[in-house]
């Protein structure tokens, strides 16, 4: 039996960094949204073990075959698998590509021996703080440190076009230049933005600059300034707004209004010849099923 779906890429609209956790981790509020940008999962069952994960363009360790093994350790008890991951996403990226992948097995998994939602919920937010928004895809506001995630409502019309580095970052690194350079916020402090974001999303206008801030920016730009061109090459292609995507380096540009797509993939083929794979990317309705109805729209390589 084989199942398919997308493990589709997310952008932090707003990256709020709070205090560190009594676990190291850190306290978080996040405007977090699924793209259009995705890579292709398959899950396989086959006629003996062990699982297997194949994604030929990622060495090492893959978050996917972390998620199989917390569900064999939860009791899932189907079959032994081989999912295929094939690539799109930008590698250590900051668009959570392999977070994307891991809610991506989780469906399937899902689909081929149910699991119960507290479980899944907790072995999802074992694997990163990216992997429970992107269970169901669509666009969340997660808290916590990324574990607490609820639905919002459709935003105002918008596009994205998306800016690839050559370079790669570490996440892990990223936060420790975060702390280097005291970039979090109070407690007091993020539960300001917090409600701020709250409050700009009760609206179907165009989200304010003033939520639309990642808070990784800095640290991420500190790593790698070579970022800063792309954000102003965006800016200078008619994008309402730029951003480092997550922890970076991948940069988005974002356009709102209903000729969004168009001005994106006008900016994206500007773009193209300076910042090889640039791409457009549409945000994906939670309307989407798990079975990987939605195909990629507006994400074709329009940059390449």
């Amino acid at each position: 039996m084989t199942r398919r779906t997308l493990g589709y890429a997310k952008v932090n609209l707003s990256l709020f960094l709070g205090p560190v956790r009594p676990d190291g981790r850190h306290e978080l509020v996040t405007l977090m949204e699924s793209l259009s940008l995705a890579d292709g999962v398959t899950m396989a069952t086959v006629s003996d073990g062990p699982d297997r994960v194949i994604c030929p363009a990622v060495e090492g360790p893959n978050l996917a075959a972390a998620a199989l093994e917390a569900l064999r350790a939860h009791g899932w008890d189907a079959p032994p698998v081989t999912v295929t991951i094939d690539k799109r996403i930008p590698v250590a990226g900051g668009m959570g590509g392999g977070s994307a992948d891991a809610a991506a097995a989780l469906r399937l998994a899902d689909e081929l021996a149910p699991i119960a939602p507290g479980p899944l919920a907790e072995i999802a937010a074992s694997l990163g703080s990216d992997v429970p928004g992107l269970l169901d895809p669509g666009a969340v506001v997660a808290t916590g440190a990324g574990e607490a995630v609820t639905p919002v409502a459709e935003l105002a019309p918008h596009a994205f076009a998306i800016l690839p580095q050559r370079v790669g970052l570490s996440t892990a690194e990223v936060y420790v230049q975060a702390d280097r350079m005291g970039l979090a916020r109070s407690a007091d402090g993020l539960d300001q933005t917090r409600r701020a974001l709250l409050a700009a999303l009760a609206t179907d206008a165009e989200l304010p600059t003033a939520v639309l801030v990642n808070d990784l920016q800095a640290a991420a730009l500190a790593l790698a300034p070579q970022i800063e061109d792309a954000l102003r090459a965006l800016g200078d292609a008619g994008a309402d707004h730029v951003t480092v995507c997550g922890s970076g380096p991948t940069v988005a540009g974002v356009f709102w209004g209903p000729e969004a797509s168009e001005r994106a993939q006008a900016a994206a083929a500007t773009l193209a010849g300076r910042h090889p794979g640039a791409v457009v990317a549409e945000p994906v309705a939670r309307a989407v099923g798990a079975g990987g109805g939605a195909h990629l729209q507006g994400g074709a390589q329009s940059g390449r």
